[in-house]
């Protein structure tokens, strides 16, 4: 294990739909348990996440934001346009309007540039041409959360100087690498997990791409965990498991982010802090 002592610490947050409901609950324990980060990486859903909480990093900023979760709907955030199939002829490559995500964004992100934020934010976002990661730290961040959460089929690419970019977790490496290239030589890492526990195989379209972009989420986290473990302490706050929902269904909100909160809370006073260990919720399993 790398010597960390009075390295920075990252709060790496993953992407996963609606799952990212999740990372409220795991946020509202850590901060009750009197923890703040250095750095905060966010990929995806995480990319909004971690966004607000940079900027709002307190109780009553999660609050705040949990109250954000609760009130959101897939009619806001997947819009579907009476255009899609035309926009898809015509080579756009999209099925939503990203305006409702952006509108949303705009009116709850408490500041305007990620320069801005009180804790150090950064963005992950894949080259869509290169296929290389991207990390943003610098600019508008509405813009640069987009770029993040552009889940290829569902919303546009996001051009960004010579960049156009596309859904953070397409690339091969997630928010752990990238905090470590960061400089973080301690993470704790929020993965939202994926719906282990489904009856039948998702119906929809976008329902079936939200799914497995879960399911990839969940393979590279665990495959970067151990190819960096040497490189940094790494500890990875478990996801809840098991999970029936989808990550295309946003009712669930209220209830995924106390479910979290509870259970990181126990996590946390069974001295989880001290467990370096991948959460077994992310490997493949069934119930």
């Amino acid at each position: 294990m790398a010597d960390t002592t009075g390295s920075p610490t990252a709060w790496v947050l993953a992407g996963g739909g609606s799952f990212g409901a999740i990372q409220v609950g795991m946020l509202q324990a850590l901060v009750a348990y009197g923890l703040v980060p250095d750095l905060v990486v966010g990929s995806s859903v995480g990319a909004i996440n971690g966004a607000y909480f940079a900027g709002a990093p307190d109780a009553d900023g999660l609050a705040r934001l949990a109250a954000i979760w609760c009130g959101m709907r897939r009619s806001t955030v997947f819009p579907l346009a009476w255009g899609s199939l035309l926009r898809l002829k015509n080579g756009d490559g999209s099925t939503v309007d990203p305006s409702g995500l952006s509108g949303l964004l705009e009116r709850c992100l408490p500041y305007q540039a990620l320069e801005d934020a009180r804790i150090a934010v950064h963005m992950v976002a894949t080259n869509q041409l290169g296929g290389g990661t991207v990390t943003i730290s610098r600019g508008p961040v509405v813009e640069a959360v987009l770029a993040s959460c552009a889940i290829p089929a569902v919303f546009p690419p996001v051009r960004i100087g010579e960049h156009f970019l596309i859904d953070g977790a397409i690339a091969s490496n997630t928010p752990i690498s990238v905090a470590l290239e960061l400089g973080a030589r301690r993470m704790i890492v929020l993965p939202t997990g994926f719906a282990c526990a489904l009856e039948a195989p998702p119906r929809g379209a976008i329902a079936s791409i939200l799914h497995a972009v879960t399911l990839v989420i969940a393979h590279q986290l665990a495959s970067e965990f151990e190819r960096c473990q040497g490189l940094a302490q790494i500890i990875m706050v478990p996801p809840l498991c098991p999970l029936a929902a989808s990550p295309y269904d946003f009712s669930h909100a209220a209830d995924l982010i106390q479910r979290a909160a509870d259970q990181t809370r126990r996590w946390l006073d069974k001295g989880g802090l001290t467990r370096s260990q991948v959460a077994p919720a992310l490997l493949a399993h069934s119930h």
